[in-house]
Parts: structure tokens; sequence; C-alpha cells
């Protein structure tokens, strides 16, 4: 296998297209991939080949990091400098991945709090991630953006994933428009660090098979893995922390390649009064 494959889990097809994880990609450098999330090294182990197939079809990658990782020590006597550590091995991770270091973005929020900050004015002062989310949309220009799976995983990914699926849309719409012009993300995908997602896109579609969760996938050449896991591992400090998920990653080895999971979503559904009118009718004609 010598190139990645875009497969839709829902229509059970697949193609050499982009155009399948992400719908009507514009070639060369129109397109803007944002990858939220909450630890520093979540975008490299649940979305690195969304990642690398971005930045491979000439997109500018961006990753922004929520949390600063204070938490992020297996040792005692690491605690002291681990969120400067962490800082570091989160650059050196990201450059050697691909990743522009200008366009690496940290928030540093303390690990484990996360949620206390979503909104926009706190009740114990100041601001919320609401201006911080939209600002970094509207000044990058984002056309596309990669969220946290928010079902049964981490505390600050949840928080993250409820942020997003409110506060990306207002980057494109009229709204605190002193805060730069509006800014559409065309298509948002969620990705999972280590949970299955939510079987609720899966329940809704009528899917019968509802182990499928997830509706997107690629299926990447080995080198494409072994990008990720050169990256991964500039991140000594957290290396016995993430043990068992790099092993894991075993198990994507589908013979043909490797596999990555992903939800395609639509953050603002619009409600569809069709099958409400025809349920009304039949219930009114009896």
């Amino acid at each position: 296998m010598e190139k990645n494959l875009y497969v839709n889990l829902r229509e059970q097809t697949y193609s050499d297209s982009i155009d399948t994880l992400f719908p009507n990609w514009q070639k060369g450098q129109k397109e803007r991939l944002a990858v939220f999330g909450a630890h520093d090294d979540d975008p490299l182990l649940g979305a690195g080949y969304a990642m690398a197939a971005a930045m491979d079809c000439g997109a500018e990658v961006h990753v922004v990091i929520f949390c600063k990782g204070d938490c992020g020590y297996s040792t005692p006597n690491q605690k002291k400098d681990i969120v400067e550590t962490r800082r570091v091995e989160n650059e050196n991770a990201l450059v050697k991945f691909g990743v522009a270091e200008e366009n690496i973005t940290r928030f540093e929020y303390p690990d484990f709090s996360l949620k206390q900050y979503a909104g926009n004015h706190l009740e114990c002062g100041g601001s919320g991630t609401f201006l911080k989310i939209v600002d970094f949309i509207r000044q990058k220009g984002i056309t596309r953006v990669l969220i946290p799976n928010g079902y049964r995983e981490h505390f600050d990914h949840t928080a993250l994933y409820e942020m997003c699926m409110y506060d990306i849309i207002q980057a494109g719409d009229p709204v605190v428009s002193d805060r730069g012009n509006t800014q559409k993300v065309k298509s948002t995908l969620q990705y999972s660090v280590w949970a299955d997602f939510s079987p609720e896109d899966v329940l809704v579609s009528g899917d019968k098979e509802v182990v499928i969760r997830a509706n997107r996938a690629i299926l990447c050449p080995q080198s494409v893995e072994n990008r990720v896991c050169e990256a991964i591992k500039e991140y000594v400090s957290q290396l016995q922390i993430i043990e068992n998920l790099m092993v894991s990653r075993k198990a994507r080895n589908v013979g043909e390649g490797f596999i990555e999971l992903y939800m395609e979503l639509e953050p603002r559904p619009k409600l569809d009064f069709a099958p409400y009118v025809r349920r009304i009718q039949k219930i009114i004609e009896k």
C-alpha cells in the first residue's frame, strides 16, 4: 500500500480522495486545519493520520493545546519542571512531525480543570475560552477543525468537546463583530485518543452494526504510522503514562495498512420537520 484510502463507514465506500474526510476540499493552501487538543500529546495520538494527510494535500496545519500538562508527571521529581518539559516536548514532537513552530498554540489551562473555563465571562472574573476560540479561528482563517472525543475519555477531553461544539460555529456568525471578520468552518471531525465514540450517530443513521460508531476512517501505509510514532517519542516524560496507548496502536493494523477513526459531525444540525409532518398527517387521517 503506497497511498491513503479514505473510508465512509456509513455508506461502506472508499476512495483515494481526501474529500471523503473533508468534503469539498480545496487544493493548494486554501485549507487551514486546526487540531484542538486538551493535552499536548492528544493530537498526534488520535489525529496524526488526518494531520499528515492534510499536510500532504497542501493544507496549513495548526495545533491548539488547551491544558499545560501540570498533572502529567509520573515521578515526584518531575513535578517542579513538568510544565516547561512538556512545552518543549510538545514543540519538538510537532515540529518533527511537520507542523510549523509558529502554528503551535498553547492556552496553558491547568489539567483536570478545563470545564470551569468554558463560556465567556467567568464567575470568578476574567474571560473564558469562548473569545479565544473565536479569535483563533477568525485570525488564522481556519477552514477545518478536529476536536477530541467527548464520550467517556478524559474529563478535559469532554470539556473541550463541549466548548468546540458551540464556539466553533460562533466564529462564522455575525456576533462579537469587533473581534474580526467572520470565518466559517466548513467541516468538523471528532477524533478518539483511546475511547470509542458515542453511539448517537450510528443509532440516528439506522446502521445495524451499532459497534461501528465511527463514521469516517483513513487507511494509511506503514510509513505514516512510523511517522506518528517517531514524533511521539519526543514526549519522553509521558512515555510511561502513554505506554499502553502505544502498545494498543498495533491493533490499528489491518494487513493492508493502519487505520485511524473519526466521527464527522454537524455542530449545528438543522431540525428536519418532514418526518413530523408525515407522522402528524397519518395521525389525523386515522
